[in-house]
């Protein structure tokens, strides 16, 4: 088998990364953090100076990266996978959005290179238990050397060979995720101004019809101990929410909740610090009714 190529070693990457590693195919890794690397060369990878070194050498290269500009210039800037003598499909895993997916195509098309776009869901512990859900579009002729990749990070959804679907589909599952923290944070705030005990109150949700997300695992995780650490940026949380309102914009549907989250989101970089967990929207609703409850109980 040709080698995979994975570049972008951060919380997510390292996590699939180390999956492929741990299933003995030839990976060959970049990042710009030569610690990143080292870690993934210590589970038997082969270390690549950069993106286009990495395309020299692999038939398939996976990124995983934070911002979608971020994204371009790593595939189609200079020195980038689209000048790579060897690679022949590229696959986006990071939230970039349609827009840029249909750029990436576009870009890697004029060099022969198969794009696909596979957003992933289900945060650091999915990435590292190979539990993610996978969100894929692109070509269908190439789809089956993609698919057996993707599968070992969890279970795959292809959404079509349209560029951007994936992304699409992505951005609708963290409006609904983003949303889901944001309504909890105002029911939950209104019970405790009320006198309810919340960790009572999460319980009594969770086996009721107001269950979600939230409820499920970001109130029990993250936000009843006080500890704001769920493992997702509010930054990147802000960064999605901007790309799903203005795709939608663009798409003649006004998303007014949306529209609300990324303002609150925003407000939680301002507010609680620009390295905020995304459940740190709830201290703001808190602060705004005027709870002052202990950050570190």
């Amino acid at each position: 088998m040709s080698k995979i190529g994975f570049i972008g070693l951060g919380r997510m990457g390292s996590g699939m990364c180390a999956r492929l590693c741990a299933a003995n195919l030839p990976v060959i890794v970049h990042d710009v953090s030569s610690d990143a690397v080292d870690a993934m060369v210590a589970l038997g990878a082969q270390k690549a100076a950069s993106a286009v070194d990495v395309a020299n050498e692999a038939e398939i290269v996976l990124v995983s990266l934070p911002m979608p500009d971020i994204v371009h210039d790593v595939l189609l800037g200079p020195e980038g996978i689209a000048d790579g003598k060897f690679v022949k499909i590229v696959v986006d895993l990071s939230t970039s959005g349609p827009a840029m997916a249909k750029r990436l195509a576009e870009g890697l098309a004029a060099n022969g290179i198969a794009s696909f776009d596979a957003p992933v869901s289900g945060g650091v512990a999915g990435a590292r238990d190979g539990k993610l859900s996978l969100m894929a579009s692109g070509p269908e002729a190439q789809w089956p050397q993609v698919e057996p990749v993707l599968q070992h990070f969890g279970k795959v959804f292809y959404m079509g060979g349209a560029p951007g679907a994936g992304q699409t589909m992505k951005l609708v599952n963290n409006l609904l995720g983003a949303v889901a923290i944001a309504v909890t944070a105002e029911g939950m705030t209104m019970g405790i101004k009320s006198g309810l005990d919340p960790a009572r109150m999460i319980e009594v949700l969770n086996q009721s019809t107001g269950v979600n997300s939230a409820t499920r695992d970001k109130w029990p995780r993250s936000v009843l101990p006080r500890t704001f650490d769920f493992g997702f940026a509010a930054a990147l949380s802000h960064k999605d929410m901007r790309l799903c309102v203005d795709e939608a914009e663009a798409l003649g549907v006004h998303l007014t909740l949306g529209a609300q989250v990324r303002d609150l989101l925003k407000r939680t970089l301002d507010e609680v610090g620009s390295d905020a967990d995304f459940t740190a929207m709830a201290l703001v609703v808190e602060a705004d009714a005027g709870l002052k409850l202990d950050r570190s109980a």
